[in-house]
């Protein structure tokens, strides 16, 4: 059974409680998402050849601290980097190390940055140099997924409407959506109720109601849905070793639609289109 609450009235939830915020949160979330995007705007200078993840890692680290923030992942059940890295056939939760990117590969960064207690979480496509036409594709695909998502993001709606769109135009495309991770609520919490399925039935799941918040982060994979999980407890990647890609945004449930807390102050979250335009 769910239950919704006033996000202020307890800050340990149980299962099936979700939290709807006032203005309060969505200042907080305003605050955190931003320092988020723009953190990752000042990664894509270093998403290069040759540069290895964990001077990403160091970058983000440096500016998080010199911006008053916390990484949410250092040290978080064991997580030892600011960072997520997650190349090629990487799903999620790559882990920097001294590798140095090369030529064609496609990242994904994924950065949640704690802001005065608030969580704003996001993740990007960052391609390295030239990439494959098979490699644009999928990141644009995934990419028109999340806005798929953000459209129907809505009061009246339900998380089975989020989801429907995404697989609906990521299975239009001949492309499968990961079914092992979701999206979820935050706020002061890093990963609250609700979660967020990337496939689903339209009118099915919980009802979209003013003051939720919560991620939308698809996983996109250019071929079969199924993922495994590495022997460091982390690294989640393709079964088939197809590329994968993902998006993710941070988002507030308002009277008519929704609010996007990360967006990028550059114009940068989406590669494919500020390559276009440059």
């Amino acid at each position: 059974m769910i239950t919704f609450v006033d996000a202020s009235a307890q800050s340990r939830r149980k299962p099936g409680v979700i939290p709807l915020h006032g203005e309060e949160g969505f200042a907080g979330m305003r605050k955190a998402g931003a320092l988020t995007a723009q953190a990752l705007d000042i990664l894509t200078e270093y998403v290069e050849p040759g540069v290895p993840t964990s001077t990403l890692d160091k970058v983000a680290y440096e500016f998080a601290r010199d911006n008053g923030a916390i990484p949410a992942t250092l040290f978080y059940r064991g997580y030892r980097h600011s960072l997520c890295t997650s190349i090629n056939h990487v799903v999620c939760h790559g882990i920097p190390d001294e590798r140095p990117l090369r030529e064609g590969d496609i990242v994904n960064i994924d950065l949640t940055l704690v802001v005065d207690g608030w969580h704003g979480d996001s993740s990007r496509m960052y391609p390295v140099g030239e990439i494959s036409r098979k490699a644009e594709r999928l990141i644009e695909v995934t990419y028109d997924s999340l806005e798929a998502a953000l459209q129907v993001a809505k009061p009246g709606n339900t998380t089975g409407d989020i989801g429907a769109a995404i697989q609906t135009l990521a299975e239009g495309e001949r492309m499968s959506v990961v079914r092992d991770f979701v999206g979820h609520g935050l706020g002061k919490l890093f990963h609250d109720e609700p979660n967020i399925l990337h496939f689903g039935t339209a009118g099915t799941g919980i009802p979209l109601k003013p003051g939720m918040i919560f991620t939308i982060e698809p996983m996109i994979n250019l071929g079969k849905p199924h993922v495994k999980i590495l022997s460091d407890g982390w690294t989640a990647v393709t079964r088939d070793r197809t590329l994968s890609a993902q998006c993710e945004h941070s988002i507030g449930i308002t009277e008519t639609g929704c609010e996007i807390f990360t967006l990028s102050p550059g114009g940068l979250f989406n590669p494919m289109k500020s390559r276009a335009a440059a």
